[in-house]
């Protein structure tokens, strides 16, 4: 989502290179690309207008600074313009327990899933005892999949399978959740169009019965401009107090997520960024616009590791690897801890400078290979795979479902690797580090690496 974006912003500030002062003129040629690669992102016209209009305002006339280029100056700009259009210091919810939410939106937006994952983030960050209560009377299974959901993330649930009167079971729900001890009540509506009058009426009348704390309007990034005339609506109708922005893992476009907070003045709250239950985040205007101006998001990026990865267990492996010891089976625990922090694309997105290098299916399913491959391995081969010869290599590629060459090329690999550690240790290694550091640095393509 958003990579595009961060493409052709790139481009457009690499005209400025060379440059030794911001005037109206090298500006235009630069904002107009910036302005086109909004729109085409999706973002609302007037967005778009008024973003480039207060970039402008605060760019010309700055004479650039010796430590920085006229780029640098202009992306501390746009970066500091983007948190603002984003939303800045506005994605808290009210600080209450019992607290009391209600989710509303459009079919399909996914609300049923998002209250689930909204559930799960809250008992894990906040040590709430959340209650699930189903308000959708109209869609099949609906009851059923929330139902389902709340059994996966350990929490109350509530529902009334008999009862057509969505206000007679929100109140129930209430009392039940309330009977339970749950600090953290749900209610998960149906999906309504803005323009259904009747439907509307039914949450303002959810609302009045069980007084909401926090109105969470469901939104599909995809939906593009759109999703800004949706906001609207329902914020004009139940008056929200935020947004969870879903489907950010996608190829759509995304420029809702730049759109939204301006127009409608709710706050994007919270982000669903893939299908697990465990995809799902606090929203941080900062970190979102650092990664759509290709910087990276190493504050999320170290929060989901302090989550997934036993730090025993790292510090054992960076000792294994500082002593060049490492076989395939401290591969695999590797493998698997970067699974628990999530796809490997949206791993890479988070790093610095990464933004360009796109990581498809193709990967994944390569990564996936090879943790089939050391699977079928016995713990004896992955700790010694110089026992990998002819019934073994065969017996390991059957299992895995690959072929030898594929187990051999693996083998290959990963033989290279502990050959180039065993080369990094010592005063040789360091020195090979230092001048690359410093090639890289001259030739302006690398930042300089910290010294570890």
């Amino acid at each position: 989502m958003l990579e595009n974006l961060t493409d052709k912003i790139g481009h457009a500030l690499r005209n400025l290179r060379g440059v030794s002062k911001l005037s109206e003129d090298n500006m235009q040629a630069a904002l107009k690309e910036v302005r086109q690669a909004l729109l085409s992102a999706d973002v609302h016209f007037k967005v778009a207008r008024k973003f480039v209009a207060e970039v402008q305002a605060k760019c010309v006339g700055q004479a650039v600074l010796k430590s920085v280029t006229p780029g640098q100056q202009v992306i501390k700009i746009i970066n500091d313009e983007l948190i603002a259009l984003l939303g800045a210091g506005s994605t808290e919810l009210a600080s209450k327990k019992p607290l009391r939410i209600m989710m509303v939106g459009l079919h399909g937006a996914g609300k049923t899933t998002s209250s689930a994952k909204l559930a799960l983030h809250l008992a894990k960050k906040a040590a709430y005892k959340p209650a699930l209560i189903a308000c959708d009377v109209y869609r099949p299974a609906a009851i059923d999949q929330l139902e389902t959901l709340a059994k996966q993330v350990d929490c109350q649930f509530f529902a009334d399978r008999s009862e057509k009167d969505v206000v007679k079971i929100g109140r129930n729900g209430l009392k039940a959740a309330r009977d339970a001890e749950a600090n953290l009540i749900i209610f998960d509506t149906a999906g309504r169009l803005q323009i259904d009058e009747d439907l509307i009426g039914e949450i303002q009348r959810l609302k009045k019965a069980i007084q909401p704390d926090e109105i969470l309007l469901v939104a599909d990034a995809a939906l593009g401009q759109e999703a800004v005339n949706v906001a609207q609506k329902f914020h004009d109708a139940v008056q929200c107090t935020g947004i969870i922005l879903t489907k950010l893992d996608g190829d759509a476009r995304g420029g809702a997520a730049l759109s939204m907070k301006t127009i409608t003045d709710v706050p994007i709250k919270f982000m669903g960024i893939g299908e697990q239950l465990d995809a799902f985040d606090t929203f941080h205007p900062d970190r979102m616009a650092s990664r759509i101006l290709g910087m990276g998001d190493v504050v999320s990026l170290v929060e989901k590791a302090q989550e997934n990865i036993d730090e025993q267990e790292a510090a054992q492996m960076a000792e294994k690897l500082r002593k060049a010891d490492f076989n395939l089976e401290d591969f695999l625990k590797q493998m698997q801890q970067m699974k628990k922090m999530g796809s490997l694309g949206s791993i890479v997105g988070m790093l610095p400078g990464m933004s360009g290098i796109e990581i498809g299916d193709e990967e994944e399913k390569k990564m996936a290979r090879t943790e089939a491959i050391i699977l079928s391995m016995t713990r004896q081969e992955r700790r010694m795979p110089r026992l990998l010869r002819g019934s073994r290599l065969r017996r390991i590629a059957n299992g895995s479902g690959t072929s030898i060459r594929d187990v051999n090329g693996l083998l290959k690999q990963f033989t290279q690797m502990q050959k180039m550690m065993r080369m990094m240790r010592g005063g040789k290694g360091k020195k090979m580090m230092k001048a690359m550091q410093s090639k890289m640095g001259d030739q302006g393509q690398l930042p300089n690496l910290p010294n570890f």
